[in-house]
């Protein structure tokens, strides 16, 4: 790749230019940083999710103390299987959220390698 100097602009520099500015415009928001925090987002509301499956669990299932008589519900544990049915989902969305954040962020290393060597080559860092 040839060096091209400002004080002699060129078309080469001009679609250079133009390169740069709109590799600027596309890394002014790092969209991989949203999507990672709305996976961080999910898998906290998962783990709450998590949480309650556990709890709801113990409260049909679990060990109690000494002289406590269990009331056991008629038919199948419903919010017990909603409760793992939402972490599951949320769980997977989670997974999926940072999965498209790291396939992002090396679209988006790759795009600012790119920026920061245009701007070697236009000499616009001191």
């Amino acid at each position: 790749m040839s060096t091209v100097t400002p004080t002699h602009p060129g078309p080469e520099t001009g679609a250079l230019r133009a390169e740069h500015d709109a590799l600027a415009k596309r890394l002014e928001v790092r969209r991989s940083i949203d999507v990672a925090r709305r996976g961080a987002y999910e898998i906290f509301a998962g783990l709450i999710a998590v949480g309650a499956s556990i709890a709801l669990a113990w409260d049909r299932w679990g060990r109690l103390k000494p002289g406590m008589v269990r009331k056991v519900a008629k038919g199948p544990p419903v919010f017990l299987y909603l409760a793992v049915a939402a972490a599951l989902v949320l769980l997977a969305l989670a997974i999926r959220s940072f999965l498209r954040a790291r396939r992002l962020m090396s679209e988006e290393d790759a795009l600012y390698a790119r920026f920061r060597a245009l701007r070697e080559t236009l000499r616009l860092d001191p």
